[in-house]
């Protein structure tokens, strides 16, 4: 009954908004994620859509959250179609649609500063925190991808865990954490863009991990004496900038 309720209320949503404003295929993707987690048995799930948490380090946005005595999830919802070419260790992914190529950022890695960033939100240990990806649009994997980037069963993959990792008073104070948060939070889309803006232009703040960024000088061959700046985290965070 409640995952009928869910549908209808999606659909209803999708019918008005146009008259409203025109939703984008991210916003759309969002839904129809959040509607599906509605399938999660209340019982035993929270589930927290569309988040901006503050950071050390700007902002983060985060899809979903479910919250569980069985860890934390937190799902990245890509809206995408065509053919989807990635691995876990690339920066970039690409997309193949109609015979064009595009590239986005390698969503395993996006997801991972918001574990990061929720890990001192909540002030829970990094290993109790799952990330995954679920892709809603009518896309095909054309690499192998692990077992958290899916297109379909979402909630089955959840209730997957059944290891008990937080305690019933531990959930408890999550709990009351995040509605305190939601009530008191002013945090807009925009400051989170200007966030965005301001992290990833940076020249000392490393915008993946919130080290130190110092210039460093390439010492392989093809690359000789090419100055960029580096995280001091490296190896640990691996990014660079070039200069």
């Amino acid at each position: 009954m409640r995952v009928v309720l869910g549908l209808l209320k999606t659909l209803f949503g999708l019918l008005l908004w146009p008259f409203f404003r025109t939703p984008n295929k991210g916003e759309v993707g969002e839904i129809i994620t959040s509607n599906e987690l509605n399938g999660l048995e209340s019982g035993k799930y929270k589930v927290f859509n569309d988040l901006i948490l503050p950071s050390r380090n700007g902002t983060a946005q985060i899809d979903h959250f479910v919250l569980s005595k069985y860890g934390l999830f937190i799902i990245e919802t890509k809206n995408i179609s065509g053919w989807i070419y990635g691995s876990e260790v690339q920066q970039r992914w690409t997309q193949v649609l109609y015979k064009k190529k595009y590239h986005f950022q390698n969503p395993l890695k996006q997801s991972y500063r918001q574990k990061k960033v929720l890990s001192e939100f909540l002030n829970v240990h990094i290993s109790k925190i799952r990330t995954i990806v679920y892709f809603v649009g009518e896309c095909e994997f054309r690499t192998e991808m692990p077992d958290k980037v899916m297109q379909t069963g979402i909630c089955r993959y959840i209730e997957t865990f059944h290891k008990e990792i937080l305690t019933e008073s531990e959930v408890l104070n999550i709990l009351n954490k995040m509605n305190g948060f939601l009530k008191s939070n002013d945090l807009s889309l925009s400051e989170h863009i200007d966030s965005l803006h301001t992290r990833h232009n940076s020249k000392d703040t490393c915008p993946r991990c919130g080290g130190v960024l110092f210039v460093k000088t390439a010492n392989k061959r093809t690359h000789a004496s090419r100055r960029f700046l580096g995280c001091s985290k490296f190896p640990k965070c691996r990014f660079s900038k070039s200069i």
